[in-house]
């Protein structure tokens, strides 16, 4: 307390001088309609741009938030869609949703490491045994087909990726049904090469390519990519088609891990057959 008497009786002049120019200042806004105005502008302004300012930093903060509200909302899509779905009815009418026994369930990952330059590249996820991943799960994103699940540990799964020259997928032209074998050459990791479509079919560059549901992994109708080239080979009994991949792996965050409640049924009454 001392210390702040000495120094208001130390600099009272200069502490007079700061507050009778204040009092002017006061009295001349007050008072005079052009400098009140032109007072009350900037204030505005300057409120403004502080609170823009914070708009966009609480904006920022809130962006996990709504992705992850975003995410959530696809992953209930994919869930609902009748895609997820397949029909326990024998004469195949959709009259009723209760002749429908859901197929597919997906649950949301976050990728949280990844590959793209190597020959056989793998990605990391972080959802594990605990969130009902398990071994040979399809993974897939908004925009295509990721991968499927090679192994898993209690919270975290490595997916081997379709940019692996060890992955075939069983893949559809969706405008005819024509289906082939989809696999990754090396290379440009936005390219790839579907095999075995027959050369007389009708396919041309911009077609869409998707899963043809002929496995016990990937649900039909997955996107996989757009046809970007068709050649027809000398003697040959198939085309050469290059695919470009839907999904830029370049920038993948966010998947789905796909299982099929009805797995475990199908390959058993498949490897059933090959044994007859």
């Amino acid at each position: 307390m001392r210390s702040l008497i000495d120094f208001i009786y130390k600099y009272h002049y200069f502490i007079l001088f700061i507050l009778l120019e204040c009092l002017s200042v006061f009295l001349v806004i007050q008072y005079n309609n052009y400098q009140h105005s032109s007072f009350i502008n900037s204030s505005n302004n300057v409120s403004g741009n502080v609170y823009n300012s914070l708009y966009g930093v609480t904006q920022y903060f809130e962006l996990k938030a709504k992705n992850d509200e975003l995410v959530n909302k696809l992953v209930s899509y994919h869930n609902q869609n009748k895609k997820a779905y397949k029909s326990n009815n024998v004469t195949l009418s959709e009259l009723y949703d209760s002749i429908y026994i859901q197929q597919f369930e997906h649950v949301e990952a976050n990728v949280i490491n990844n590959s793209v330059n190597k020959q056989n590249n793998y990605l990391t996820l972080n959802r594990g045994l605990k969130h009902g991943v398990s071994k040979g799960m399809a993974v897939v994103s908004q925009y295509g087909v990721v991968g499927i699940v090679k192994d898993v540990s209690e919270n975290y799964a490595s997916v081997i990726s379709i940019l692996n020259q060890n992955l075939k997928i069983s893949a559809m032209v969706k405008k005819n049904n024509y289906f082939g074998t989809l696999q990754w050459e090396g290379g440009s990791y936005q390219y790839t090469t579907l095999y075995d479509l027959p050369n007389h079919i009708s396919l041309q560059k911009g077609d869409t390519i998707i899963t043809s549901g002929y496995s016990a992994v990937f649900p039909k109708g997955e996107l996989l990519g757009i046809v970007n080239k068709v050649q027809q080979r000398d003697g040959g009994e198939f085309l050469y088609v290059q695919v470009k991949f839907t999904e830029d792996f370049k920038k993948l965050t966010n998947v789905f891990v796909v299982k099929n409640l009805l797995k475990d049924e199908q390959i058993a009454l498949e490897r059933s057959s090959l044994n007859d």
